[in-house]
């Protein structure tokens, strides 16, 4: 087994910065909630290595028994090992090519692994303690490998080389003989990808699919780890775009091209945006206190000064103990920030009243608007156009479902999903 990689192992190579993109967990907001650390962060930035990676199918094995299997594995080669049965298994070999870059994603710590992708939780969190909720993400879930030249095109490939290089699918996997004779197959619990139109610009959701180890493009399975895999989608790539998403049952990853990102609002911008917003003094209605947004670093923990809001109707106000309810009806989840049904003192309306957090992550905004909405029910602020984009993108959840949630916290979002935020200036 190779020796783990160490931190910086991933760092910009001095000598050739050529970025191919950045992969951002969806729902952490600019950092794990431990810290970024190493291989394991909330963004992983793909730059060309100093010495290609990548590998291509080369020669094909059929196999009858374990002592071939063997000596085809003992050659140090990449391999894909599709077991057909008891007695015969085809082993796809890969040899090296020197035009692409590989990087590798998923749970596992070994060294293979690139970029470490631990499940995300509804509320932003890591999945710590794998006794308590199994993870569903695979060890080796997926593959990225980029083109060294120009337009530096991205594709994904489902499932990753283990430290022995191979991948194996069991009899008991999805897998099946083209026609035109390779062979190819899908994952336990698949590697699904989104591709959006005009992106960032003018951004239309796209249908999600599945992608197989070869990385073909198929309709959804029936459900997730369904034993059948869907029609072979003519027409479509796996080539990553813009704004693509891709989902590993467990985790949702946004991606992000290099010159996408040379567009994209950066953290001084956004930085720029808050300190505009607390430059008008917003007031609390109620208090006449002058409301301030945290700076962004520190937009983890409640401030004195940090603005709420009345999520039925907008309006902003700061933290005060007016209009609870006699009956409330509360979250299970007590305590700061809970959603308290409260009734808002300028116009009446009950409902929930929860705090404001500046949206962080500067991949997801769609442009660079001001903060003038918050996604509900969590109170993350970003701007217009990014707040419907991510309200109307339904993500995979669970077996066959699909639901909305704010791309920085990753809950799941109501109907609509966000609110105009209504800001009282000051008097004087």
């Amino acid at each position: 087994m190779n020796s783990p990689k160490k931190d910086g192992d991933d760092d910009v190579p001095v000598k050739d910065p050529v970025k191919y993109g950045e992969l951002v967990i969806l729902g952490y907001n600019g950092s794990l909630p431990s810290g970024d650390r190493g291989r394991r962060k909330s963004r992983f930035a793909l730059y060309r290595r100093a010495k290609a990676n990548g590998v291509k199918p080369s020669a094909v094995h059929i196999l009858n028994t374990p002592q071939d299997s063997k000596a085809v594995h003992s050659r140090g080669q990449h391999s894909i090992s599709f077991t057909l049965s008891r007695n015969q298994t085809v082993v796809v070999e890969y040899c090296h090519d020197n035009s692409t870059d590989m990087f590798q994603i998923g749970r596992s710590t070994e060294s293979p692994i690139d970029f470490v992708v631990t499940d995300t939780s509804g509320g932003g969190t890591e999945g710590e303690d794998p006794s308590i909720a199994p993870s569903t993400i695979s060890r080796f879930a997926c593959r990225v490998v980029c083109e060294r030249n120009p337009p530096y095109t991205a594709r994904i490939y489902a499932a990753g080389f283990d430290s022995s290089k191979n991948i194996f699918l069991g009899e008991k996997a999805t897998k099946w003989k083209n026609p035109d004779g390779h062979m190819d197959g899908l994952t336990t619990n698949g590697v699904l990808v989104m591709h959006p139109e005009g992106f960032p610009q003018e951004p239309k959701q796209g249908l999600w699919r599945e992608i197989s180890v070869c990385g073909d493009v198929y309709a959804l399975r029936e459900t997730r780890s369904g034993p059948s895999r869907g029609k072979l989608v003519k027409g479509e790539s796996s080539a990553l775009r813009d704004g693509s998403l891709v989902d590993l049952c467990g985790a949702t990853l946004l991606w992000r091209t290099g010159e996408g990102l040379m567009r994209a609002p950066t953290l001084r911008h956004l930085e720029a945006l808050r300190q505009e917003l607390n430059a008008s003094r917003p007031q609390c209605p109620v208090g006449l206190s002058t409301l301030a947004f945290p700076s962004l670093p520190r937009s983890h923990s409640l401030e004195e000064r940090q603005p709420w809001v009345y999520l039925t109707c907008g309006h902003v106000h700061g933290r005060h103990d007016w209009g609870q309810r006699s009956q409330r009806v509360e979250d299970p989840g007590e305590g700061e920030g809970s959603t308290k049904r409260r009734e808002c003192p300028l116009c009446r309306s009950v409902g929930p009243y929860v705090p404001l957090w500046l949206g962080s992550e500067p991949a997801v905004y769609v442009d660079a608007g001001a903060p003038t909405h918050a996604f509900v029910p969590c109170g993350h602020v970003c701007s217009e156009r990014a707040a419907k984009y991510w309200a109307e993108t339904p993500l995979p959840h669970g077996t066959h479902a699909f639901r909305p949630v704010c791309p920085f916290c990753s809950a799941a979002l109501g109907t609509p999903g966000w609110i105009r935020l209504i800001f009282q200036g000051p008097i004087d």
